[in-house]
């Protein structure tokens, strides 16, 4: 029989696919000894039966009543009894961390009965009285399937009338007859009553927490996480314990460093008199976690001890929960943290600088979508003015957006377009849409470990919480700073995540120090230290090499910079734009020989300079120029724009001009319904007389001109679009004759090795045979994923992405990260057929693919020898190469 329920003194954290990382770390934390609650956990094992059945799997029940039943014994008390009843919390936790996307019901055990019983026995009413509406309030919603604003209003309108400015200022009378009120809502929206057995509430609660992991905000978290949907949550079912007791009582989260710069310290917020739920919730303003050192001293020094040794445990950042228990200190969750990116540099570098990892784990705990971020601009504010408001700056960063109040308007605006900042006077689980939305989150109200920070440091977005010199009226859509300026709805405001300040308008951008730094090679402190030493390590251990996809001299310099060893692609259609277009509109035009092969004399000298240029920022380094490859069409006027103004020419009585009519007709004639699939690439070389000779001309007397000037050319000619062996060996025919042609003329010897692009399925599947005639392969992902799917990136992308990726058809776009199943497979057929006809074939990978993390991983583990990609992208490639080649050391690094 399959077992479901597990005490926490039988597992630990590496069980969290089991029993979730909640349970699992709370086991680890009774394993050391730490002051944790007693409690139990439902595995995910049942949660994946019961969203299969929908039923509660057989025999669960009765073991929950086995363990709850120790817990009781251990209290001394059991769950209800009316006298001194025993209350306990029901918490999700899934394997992945999901902060505020599933639910939580505390204070399970309380009826009409027990409440007074505990009331009495805490010899605080209040308390009481408090516990039970949060119990109806959390119940309702959670499992009962009720609006959680219906709760909030109720709460609102009694706090006016009584004049609180918060919860606190309710006495027991009040809260007495909010329970009251919550019953009889509840019994207007279900028709059901609230249950007042507590065993019934606990058994719907369990079930409620299961229902959570796949509500919505859950869904979309995971998501955008990349999260599996089927692994389930795990329900931790744990003794309650009151930070709600009075002002010797409180909650706190509690970090061992930053979670935003990875200094060191203790960081965290505190809320005296105050359940956990009320922190991350903002209803009311915490205080730094620094001041419990003068609130309770013994338990402060306990949290600082307990946090030392799960640092040192876990080896990591670790985010902790605590409540304290009239004076007494309980440890109720921990966790490894969620950091910004400028954290996790930082924090990898410190750890490994004092032994508590090594520098390749460091390594693994960094990653290129975070070197990104760092390398975004931020604000320059020497030239604005005073900021609207200043805040915790929670996830750095700087954004600049419309200020929206609700999540629904953000997701609207962002849709069409538009950059957004979502603001509230704090965010709730159901925000989470607005937040994706948003390039960044303001709240009046919250600290480092509320919900709109967590989230978003989690996301990577920019965002400042507790703001209280705003006013945020969400109603009204609008926020009012303490001088009495007023921001409307629509109106754009900065944000700057890093300095926590809030400013009006558009704030202009300048280079971060660590983009800086990878331009220049200067600066040295901070982050950009950790940023060095992580790329150091990484091009230390990679087997990739990294190049870059540059057209221009000036985009080699930079991806040089940027530390690209070569470039992998090189495209020469790009060589052919502006006034050059002319020539091109030439050679299409030709009417015989003569005048097409003028027209490509023309553009030969001015192909070679380009070449030249290209292979000077490149010196010693392999450039792999492509042959053109789109189809000629696409240099000739847009149809439409033509015949347009033909005919308006013809309505003015006048003759059209000849050179238009003449274009005109050989849009028409060289029309294709599916270009992409039409007459481009090899089939352009193959059939256009005069083409290929002459860029490769170009090429060769480049490699001629940098030779003579004392430099060191690797040019390498690629050929797009090969689908047969045939079309290769054809124009490879044509290619070796020019070099030699040229090499004859100049006296200088030219080699350049010829390879061709994998892009077609059928090239991927013939790999052994085209290797019979490439010296190289070049897979052009973008084109082999339109090519397996049956897609065409231009329109399906706005047609049904969206809807795929809701419906889980994708985890992510399959153009943004390698499908390794079926664009992956063709790379592994092509990669292993062609090394097996010729051994030494170099293999590399130029699509957009090349500087996706996750897909230069799955590059690595196929056997190629480079990625290539967009300059910017460089160092994130490098990282990754590193990271990937790395991960296989990590035990066993002792540097």
């Amino acid at each position: 029989m399959v077992r479901y329920v597990y005490d926490f003194t039988e597992g630990g954290r590496d069980l969290a696919g089991l029993l979730g990382g909640k349970g699992a770390n709370l086991a680890e934390m009774t394993r050391l000894g730490l002051p944790v609650p007693p409690g139990f956990i439902v595995s995910t094992e049942a949660c994946r039966a019961f969203l299969v059945t929908g039923a509660e799997p057989e025999g669960m029940s009765q073991e929950v009543s086995r363990h709850l039943s120790a817990v009781e014994s251990d209290a001394g008390r059991r769950l209800g009894q009316p006298d001194d009843p025993l209350l306990v919390s029901v918490r999700s936790g899934a394997r992945f961390s999901m902060p505020g996307m599933m639910e939580t019901v505390l204070d399970i055990g309380l009826n009409d009965d027990s409440v007074l019983g505990l009331a009495k026995a805490s010899g605080n009413e209040r308390f009481a009285w408090d516990s039970y509406r949060r119990l109806i309030q959390m119940y309702g919603s959670t499992v009962m399937g009720i609006d959680g604003a219906l709760f909030d209003r109720m709460m609102t309108r009694l706090k006016e009338l009584r004049g609180a400015p918060d919860d606190l200022h309710l006495d027991a009378a009040d809260l007495a007859e909010l329970v009251e009120a919550y019953k009889r809502l509840i019994h207007e929206e279900t028709g059901d009553y609230f249950p007042q057995s507590p065993a019934e509430q606990l058994r719907r609660a369990i079930l409620g927490v299961f229902r959570s992991w796949n509500g919505e905000r859950a869904r979309l978290y995971r998501r955008r996480e990349h999260i599996p949907d089927d692994l389930g949550t795990a329900v931790t079912v744990q003794r309650m314990v009151y930070g709600n007791l009075g002002p010797d009582s409180g909650s706190g989260v509690a970090f061992t460093r930053d979670p935003a710069t990875g200094r060191p310290g203790l960081y965290g917020d505190y809320l005296p008199n105050a359940q956990g739920e009320d922190v991350v919730a903002g209803i009311r303003n915490t205080v730094p976690l620094a001041e419990l050192e003068q609130l309770d001293p013994r338990s402060y020094r306990q949290l600082r001890d307990h946090m030392g040794a799960l640092e040192r445990h876990y080896r990591d950042l670790c985010d902790i929960e605590f409540t304290i228990e009239r004076g007494t200190l309980w440890m109720l969750q921990t966790r490894v943290g969620k950091r910004t990116a400028e954290a996790a540099f930082t924090i990898a570098a410190e750890l490994a600088d004092e032994g508590l990892i090594t520098p390749r784990e460091g390594l693994a705990r960094v990653n290129g979508d975070g070197l990104a971020r760092l390398m975004f601009p931020r604000f320059d504010t020497s030239t604005t003015g005073d900021p609207l408001a200043h805040g915790i700056p929670a996830s750095p960063g700087a954004a600049v957006g419309a200020a929206v109040f609700d999540s629904a308007e953000g997701v609207r605006r962002a849709a069409s377009g538009e950059k957004v900042v979502l603001v509230r006077e704090e965010t709730t689980p159901d925000d989470l849409p607005g937040m994706v939305a948003a390039r960044a989150v303001l709240t009046s109200r919250g600290g480092k470990t509320s919900h709109a920070a967590v989230v978003a440091r989690g996301m990577g977005k920019v965002c400042v919480c507790g703001a209280e010199e705003l006013s945020v009226d969400t109603t009204g859509r609008r926020f009012t700073t303490r001088d009495g300026t007023v921001v409307e709805q629509g109106r754009v405001i900065s944000v700057d995540g890093s300095a926590g300040a809030v400013y009006a308008g558009a704030v202009p951008l300048v280079d971060s120090a660590v983009m800086r730094f990878l331009e220049t090679g200067e600066g040295s402190a901070g982050v950009v230290d950790a940023v060095a030493d992580a790329l150091q390590l990484a091009d230390e251990v990679r087997t990739l090499e990294v190049r870059a996809n540059a057209d221009t001299p000036e985009d080699a310099a930079r991806a040089r910079r940027f530390g690209a060893q070569g470039i992998g692609l090189c495209r020469t259609e790009h060589m052919f734009l502006g006034e050059r277009r002319k020539l091109i509109e030439e050679m299409i035009l030709a009417g015989d020989d003569a005048a097409r092969d003028r027209a490509l004399d023309a553009l030969l000298p001015l192909q070679r300079r380009d070449f030249v240029g290209i292979l000077e920022a490149m010196d010693g380094l392999p450039v792999t120029i492509r042959l053109l490859d789109p189809p000629l069409h696409e240099f000739l006027p847009d149809h439409t724009d033509l015949a347009v103004r033909i005919a308006a020419t013809e309505a003015r009585g006048e003759q059209p001009n000849p050179r238009d009519a003449e274009l005109l007709a050989a849009v028409r004639r060289m029309h294709e319904d599916n270009p992409m699939l039409g007459l481009r690439g090899v089939r352009l070389g193959l059939v256009v007389p005069g083409l290929v000779a002459m860029q490769v001309r170009a090429i060769a007397e480049a490699v001629v001109e940098r030779t003579r000037a004392g430099g060191s050319p690797e040019a390498e000619i690629m050929v797009p679009l090969v689908g047969d062996v045939t079309e290769l060996r054809l124009v490879r025919e044509e290619v070796e004759q020019v070099l030699a042609e040229v090499s004859d003329e100049s006296g200088v010897p030219v080699h350049c090795p010829i390879g061709t692009m994998i892009e077609l399925p059928r090239a991927a599947l013939t790999a052994s045979r085209i290797a019979e005639e490439a010296e190289f392969f070049s897979f052009g992902t973008n084109d082999l994923t339109q090519t397996t799917w049956g897609f065409s990136r231009d329109d399906v992308e706005a047609a049904f992405f969206s809807a795929y990726l809701d419906k889980g058809v994708f985890a992510a776009s399959p153009f943004e990260t390698i499908d390794r199943e079926g664009v992956g497979r063709l790379v592994a057929i092509a990669v292993a057929e062609g090394r097996a006809a010729r051994p030494d074939l170099k293999i590399g990978v130029c699509g957009e693919h090349g500087g996706d993390p996750d897909s230069v991983h799955f590059f690595h583990t196929a056997g190629l020898d480079y990625v290539s990609c967009s300059p910017f992208r460089v160092p994130v490639a490098r990282l990754e190469a590193g990271r990937a080649a790395g991960a296989a050391g990590t035990s066993s690094d002792t540097r």
